[in-house]
């Protein structure tokens, strides 16, 4: 049985740890460096990004945390859990926070505003439907949520949603020095994958549906397959190779 594990340092890892019983999978809160050995993927939940960093790095989480997403093993972030896997982060506090990194895009760390803003609605995941099952629409919790600006073109784009009428402008600088523009389009993305990396900017752990948490698995799924195809392919290549022949010694009487 795969064990996922969730990063209990703040924020909603209980929820996640609650939906992955509720499928019947088994969840491990992680808090050390030496808790992710053995894991076959991991979530990182919502909460408020810059303690959860603080508190990672009081635990020296990061340095094993980039080792996991680069390792090749799944994990997904949800909200706050996005904003640490992003490559690049705007909208952060003075003095920033650091990053796990791996995911090829850009987030804005608090779009969709303060927790006044919170909001629900309905986003369509075509996806999700094809992979899981039901409809093709979820519902999507958004508390003092981040969104992704930008992806690179190996990022997968799952789900956007409307950016809202009422939302204060959002002023995009590059880094020092660079000119800022204002974000003017209408949608904003807010889920994506990137090969063993999900990422969405909404809380599917407070809802009923599971399909997320389904779909995070199969990726679990999808990994083991494909190191067990590299590992057959390798024996294959192994059992092609010339085999030596025995050396022809001659025999002294």
């Amino acid at each position: 049985m795969a064990v996922v594990g969730v990063l209990a340092l703040q924020g909603s890892y209980n929820e996640h740890l609650a939906a992955l019983r509720r499928i019947g999978v088994r969840g491990v809160e992680v808090r050390k460096p030496e808790q992710l050995l053995g894991l076959d993927s991991l979530i990182i939940p919502g909460g408020e990004s810059t303690t959860m960093a603080k508190l990672a790095n009081y635990h020296n989480l990061f340095p094993a945390l980039r080792g996991f997403v680069s390792g090749g093993k799944p994990v997904w972030g949800t909200c706050a859990g996005l904003i640490f896997l992003a490559n690049k982060a705007v909208g952060q506090k003075t003095g920033g926070q650091e990053l796990v990194g791996g995911l090829d895009c850009t987030v804005h760390r608090n779009f969709f505003g303060s927790q006044l803003q919170s909001f629900e609605t309905e986003l369509s995941v075509p996806k999700l439907a094809e992979k899981e099952g039901g409809n093709g629409t979820c519902r999507g919790v958004f508390i003092r949520a981040p969104a992704i600006l930008e992806v690179g073109s190996d990022v997968e784009i799952l789900a956007d949603c409307p950016v809202p009428a009422n939302r204060p402008s959002i002023i995009i600088s590059s880094g020092e020095g660079a000119e800022e523009e204002v974000y003017s389009k209408d949608r904003v993305i807010v889920a994506v994958r990137q090969g063993n990396i999900l990422a969405t900017a909404f809380h599917p752990e407070l809802t009923s549906d599971s399909r997320w948490h389904r779909f995070f698995l199969d990726m679990d799924k999808e990994s083991q397959a494909k190191a067990l195809a590299a590992l057959s392919l390798s024996s294959m290549d192994a059992e092609d190779l010339p085999k030596k022949k025995p050396l022809d010694l001659p025999i002294f009487e």
